[in-house]
């Protein structure tokens, strides 16, 4: 973890920021072609930030066949592994000596606490790239059996020009976790950021640019969704787009690829994830601790967000009990300030659709929290609802935990799994059999048992069902979807062919 410097060291930082406001394509900071820009807000006080370019279609186009041009001539994707590892490593370099500058930025463009951003984001951004970097020459290709005449080589070769689209919630560690094995298998790369949080990704093209990675590989287009996210996923000379974000928007990538020219799609998107609590857990308190970091962790801006907690009726009172004694800790206010655990959601709009929820929940049902700030605020909240109600089905990507009361293991996997999505989930018991064949019943990407997580950056993270599909993130796996198999066939055989009559 990293140090933490002071809120007011923070906001000198912020003061004396130089925030990029160009798209970053070929190599260099332009405007768009139609000489637009549309305002990034902090979240926290409501103040533009900066003007930031408005891209269309024609600037996509440009983007396109730079990286095209990149990718053809080689200069990136025929590099020696070694050559991609090294620049990828400069890279990595680069953002740990800019962390604060980059962490502040990231804080004041999404709303997300500096504690999260110093101590998580960042330098879990670097430990994503750097080990991506060094996977670059670890990884073989194959000689499948043949026979004594024959040597099938199995090659893996990129892509190509690949498009990225990020969402707003984590923008700096979802972007390393597309250019780590897109950029390491040879792709080139055009990234299209989340309207709300542009910022970072413009910085780290910026310094790809300064590690060595050539013009055109690594661009980035800024822009809304029908302007510049729907031109990338409709272009006929892109040849996959990974997607992060809404279930409603992927649907959208689908159609594009399927209106153009079939451009491989790899989708993660929501979730609705179940933490199971079995009467037999161990440690309430630290089960508690787990239950608070995965619901309310990022404001509960997450798409593995923790948000509904199954449990069972015995050890139910008890746990909400530790529950609200550990959300004490969490203090809401500025950002900028390192001992606020939360922070604000990420825009006006998204504060809008999260209260609507809550305004839907009868006084009766709030257990915890409920309060309300300043537009953008709001205290992690615990509610006690039914499993078919709205909010304790759909995602509300918002610090809001609906507590569901089941009288049995059965019955807590029937309501887990009684969801469109499958991205996590949590089980805690003590009994090591009973939470492993919980675990196994589940239907979901990533399943912890007695903790809060989404694995490490060594094991594919993705979902089942509606959270997504094509591909994964993280671990070697997440190198497959940036890859094509190629297979040579060789004849070592002497005789010619039989004629054919």
């Amino acid at each position: 973890m990293s140090a933490l410097l002071t809120a007011e060291e923070y906001r000198a930082i912020a003061a004396g920021l130089a925030l990029p406001e160009a798209a970053f394509i070929d190599g260099a900071f332009r405007p768009a072609i139609s000489g637009k820009t549309f305002p990034t807000v902090n979240p926290a006080t409501g103040a533009t930030l900066a003007d930031v370019a408005a891209c269309g279609a024609e600037d996509v186009d440009f983007a396109v066949s730079k990286a095209r041009d990149a990718f053809e001539d080689g200069r990136w994707s025929k590099l020696p592994p070694g050559a991609r590892k090294a620049a990828l490593l400069r890279l990595a370099r680069l953002i740990a000596r800019n962390a604060p500058e980059l962490a502040v930025m990231e804080s004041l463009d999404s709303g997300k606490t500096i504690h999260d951003c110093a101590t998580v984001d960042l330098p879990e951004t670097v430990h994503c790239l750097k080990w991506h970097a060094e996977a670059i020459d670890k990884i073989y290709d194959q000689v499948a059996p043949a026979s004594d005449d024959h040597i099938a080589l199995v090659v893996r070769e990129p892509v190509g020009v690949v498009g990225l689209v990020l969402p707003w919630n984590f923008p700096l560690l979802m972007l390393a976790w597309k250019i780590g094995p897109a950029l390491a298998a040879g792709c080139s790369v055009i990234v299209k950021p989340a309207e709300e949080t542009s910022l970072t990704a413009l910085r780290v093209a910026e310094l790809a640019h300064e590690a060595g990675i050539p013009r055109g590989v690594f661009n980035v287009v800024t822009g809304t969704g029908p302007e510049a996210g729907e031109p990338l996923g409709r272009h006929m000379d892109v040849d996959m787009v990974s997607f992060t974000g809404s279930t409603e928007t992927g649907r959208r990538f689908l159609a594009y690829a399927a209106a153009s020219n079939l451009k491989e799609v790899v989708l993660e998107m929501g979730g609705k994830n179940p933490c199971i609590v079995l009467e037999d857990a161990e440690a309430l308190d630290v089960v508690a601790a787990h239950v608070v970091n995965g619901a309310f962790w990022n404001m509960g801006e997450n798409c593995s967000a923790a948000s509904r907690l199954i449990v069972q009726s015995g050890v139910r009172d008890r746990l909400v009990a530790r529950i609200g004694a550990h959300l004490r800790e969490w203090r809401m206010g500025d950002p900028l300030d390192p001992a606020n655990r939360v922070g604000a959601l990420v825009s006006k709009a998204h504060f809008a659709k999260v209260s609507a929820y809550l305004d839907a929940i009868a006084p009766e049902a709030v257990l915890l929290g409920g309060r309300r700030e300043c537009g953008t605020y709001i205290e992690p909240t615990v509610v006690a609802l039914p499993a078919g109600a709205a909010a304790a089905r759909e995602e509300i990507f918002g610090p809001v935990l609906a507590v569901i009361t089941v009288e049995s293991a059965e019955e807590a996997v029937a309501v887990a799994n009684d969801t469109v999505y499958g991205l996590a989930a949590s089980v805690f018991s003590a009994n090591g059999r009973r939470a492993l064949r919980t675990a196994r019943a589940i239907r979901a990407g990533t399943v912890t048992v007695n903790c809060f997580g989404e694995g490490d950056i060594t094991t594919p993270f993705g979902g089942f069902r509606q959270s997504g599909f094509g591909g994964r993130d993280n671990g070697l796996h997440a190198h497959d979807q940036y890859t094509q198999l190629k297979t040579i066939w060789l004849d070592l055989s002497d005789d010619a062919p039989e004629a054919v009559d």
